[in-house]
């Protein structure tokens, strides 16, 4: 086995430990907030068949000081939170989500997801992205802000056609639309390599971007064939779809030639590095910018799964970015070391 390969076969091995590590750490906590979350809702479902038979306002503030004084110590029986729970209850019944689908996050996100979000599939997605990834209440607040859920759906792709019709929903919510790299400190003009290195030394918070399902194999990763090669930017193996994910850099709009280039690569990945209990691996060219239309095009003649997203690293618009003096220029103009 060449060192490619045992470095391919340790890191996977690697992101298999620490999933079981992480899962274990995890499962203490869970057992024990799930049967609390599991109670709340209990109640939520009590006060609501007897709020049907004429449970009004009043019985409700009267439960909820019942509640606290034979409780005392214990947060959750507020009037407001025991309507939350009615609330909470009464929702999850008509969007059919098992309450053990819910029951794996604390109380302060279920309520976030169901006050903040209205959509059914939007909910499910926030509530698996919340529990698989453990976000705190305040990433989980940041991700809802910034509409993570339509940017996964607006991610061009050409799944439907490379994959099987059950595999499709599952990859392509792994991935989103646009990913903001402001935290690489590029300068506003960079080079593909830049951006390469850039990621590379923030790999940590890059994959904080991608999720925690994302493991990294490798920067310039080799492929060969008839004495030539090919490097694929980065490269990484996602522990969930079991899928390697060759990312491919480019600074300016992407052109349809790209996604021919990383069709092969794909098709050397798949033929000369995937063991074969791996799924096929998936591509995704991250561009500075793109044209819907011409992504659209381009992705009907590929038959690797791949897909097409661009990033932003500036505050700024770029017009006024574009004519700002770089720090360079600035030491110049201000006569600093």
């Amino acid at each position: 086995m060449n060192n490619e390969l045992e470095n391919t076969d340790y890191l996977k091995t690697l992101a298999v430990l620490k999933d079981r590590i992480v899962k274990a750490q995890y499962r203490s906590y869970s057992a024990v907030n799930s049967e609390m979350i599991l109670a709340y809702l209990d109640i939520g479902k009590t006060i609501s068949e007897k709020t049907k038979k004429g449970w009004g306002t009043s019985v409700i503030k009267r439960l909820s000081k019942d509640l606290q004084a034979e409780f005392i110590g214990i947060k959750g029986f507020s009037e407001r939170n025991l309507h939350r729970m009615k609330l909470i209850y009464e929702e999850l019944t008509a969007d059919s989500i098992s309450p053990q689908a819910v029951a794996k996050l604390p109380w302060g996100h279920i309520s976030l997801i169901f006050s903040k979000i209205k959509d059914k599939i939007a909910r499910e997605f926030y509530i698996t992205k919340a529990r698989k990834e453990a976000w705190s209440r305040s990433v989980l607040e940041e991700k809802i802000k910034i509409n993570l859920y339509d940017q996964h759906i607006k991610f061009q792709h050409n799944f439907d056609t490379s994959l099987s019709l059950a595999e499709v929903e599952k990859y392509s919510l792994q991935f989103k639309d646009e990913y903001d790299l402001s935290f690489l400190n590029l300068p506003d003009h960079h080079t593909e390599k830049e951006l390469e290195n850039a990621i590379v030394k923030n790999i940590t918070q890059m994959l904080g971007q991608f999720g925690n399902d994302f493991a990294f194999m490798g920067q310039q990763f080799r492929l060969t064939l008839d004495d030539k090669e090919y490097f694929i930017d980065l490269l990484f193996y996602h522990r969930k779809l079991k899928s390697m994910i060759a990312i491919e850099l480019k600074v300016n709009e992407f052109k349809p030639e790209y996604s021919q280039q990383l069709n092969w690569y794909l098709h050397l990945l798949d033929k000369t590095v995937k063991y074969p209990e791996d799924n096929p691996s998936i591509g995704i060219l991250l561009c500075k910018s793109k044209s819907e239309i011409t992504v659209e095009y381009a992705l009907e003649i590929v038959n690797k799964p791949m897909g097409v997203a661009t990033y932003r690293y500036s505050e700024l618009p770029e017009n006024i970015a574009w004519n700002l003096p770089s720090e360079e220029e600035f030491k110049r103009i201000f006569g600093h070391d």
